[in-house]
């Protein structure tokens, strides 16, 4: 007699009326495995259509749009996360968003929506913020930097094929770091002229991390675009600030990022 396999233990359990954390249980499967499971075999009986499979372009070959990706990779390296429950091989990703900038909000469920066509995207709130989200089973595939512990606790660089991304669209690259740990602001000085004190104002962008990998991704992509940068010393706290504040520089930014908004 053949031995059956889990998968149509499983089935054979949930037929005969056993609830998914019942199966989950006994055959030491993720419930989310099991739920799987459940809906493929009803698809295969004719109850309902077979559910769509999720996006994947390393798994499936599906088409990646890789200017929203490179967008996405700035964010997530900049405030972004991914968790995943213990219970299931799904997969969160989040990007950490302030209340006062609702249009980077948008950009960034906008990118999530690109890179992943048939997920669906969640505004989480929290105090000041949002969380914009998304589940997935593949998001180690999009994002293999995801591991244990703080970005800024373990080495942080970019896979070939994601390199290749950021060298094809760096301003979508850095418009997503920018948007999530930088800024644009308006710096002040005074001058005496003649006796008279006057006020100059003039523009500058800032970045701002801990993690000297996710720092060296954002100055090389500025270099790479010809934008002139200087760094503070690192704070007790090990944040670095990036600092772009000369004229023609801040004329690039404003071009392909602006403040904002």
């Amino acid at each position: 007699m053949a031995v059956r396999s889990l998968r149509e233990e499983a089935v054979l359990l949930l037929r005969q009326g056993a609830r998914n954390c019942d199966v989950s249980r006994r055959l030491g499967v993720p419930t989310g495995t099991v739920s799987w499971w459940k809906l493929q075999d009803r698809a295969e009986h004719g109850d309902f259509p077979a559910p769509e499979r999720a996006t994947c372009f390393r798994c499936y070959s599906d088409e990646l749009n890789r200017q929203a990706y490179a967008y996405l990779l700035g964010a997530y390296l900049g405030d972004g996360h991914i968790t995943h429950s213990n219970m299931s091989r799904t997969q969160s990703l989040f990007v950490t968003c302030d209340d006062k900038w609702p249009g980077v909000m948008d950009a960034i469920e906008q990118a999530m929506r690109r890179v992943f066509p048939k997920n669906n995207t969640y505004r989480l709130q929290r105090p000041g913020c949002h969380n914009v989200k998304l589940y997935s089973m593949h998001m180690a595939c999009y994002f293999p930097q995801h591991g244990p512990g703080k970005k800024h606790e373990r080495t942080i660089a970019l896979e070939p094929w994601q390199q290749e991304i950021v060298d094809e669209h760096p301003w979508e690259f850095l418009r997503g770091l920018i948007h999530s740990d930088g800024c644009r602001i308006t710096n002040w000085a005074t001058r005496t002229k003649n006796g008279v004190v006057r006020r100059y104002e003039y523009p500058r962008y800032f970045f701002t991390n801990t993690s000297t990998d996710i720092i060296g991704l954002f100055t090389a992509t500025l270099d790479a675009v010809g934008v002139e940068w200087k760094a503070s010393i690192p704070r007790p706290t090990g944040q670095v600030n990036i600092s772009i504040a000369r004229k023609d520089s801040v004329a690039l930014m404003d071009a392909h990022i602006g403040p904002k908004h």
